[in-house]
């Protein structure tokens, strides 16, 4: 069984985390809620759902790109 390329799955983690995070933030700070008593409300399902989602779909497309730059730099470099 083959490793994962180091070339591609560090960037691909580290781009999706990235995403989540800021998506995660995004998300907070559209859904806070100040209530008339002074105190805010938050929803913090939606901040983890939307944080995750975005690590997961930012991962794969980073994935691809890089795989796809790979493969497009090793036929490159065989000249076809």
């Amino acid at each position: 069984m083959r490793r994962p390329n180091a070339w591609i799955a560090v960037p691909s983690l580290a781009f999706g985390a990235m995403g989540g995070v800021i998506a995660a933030i995004l998300t907070n700070v559209s859904c806070r809620v100040r209530l008339p008593d002074g105190s805010i409300r938050t929803c913090p399902l939606a901040v983890v759902g939307v944080g995750l989602g975005t690590f997961l779909l930012v991962g794969a497309g980073m994935a691809v790109v890089l795989v796809l730059v790979f493969k497009s730099l090793a036929e490159w470099r065989d000249g076809r």
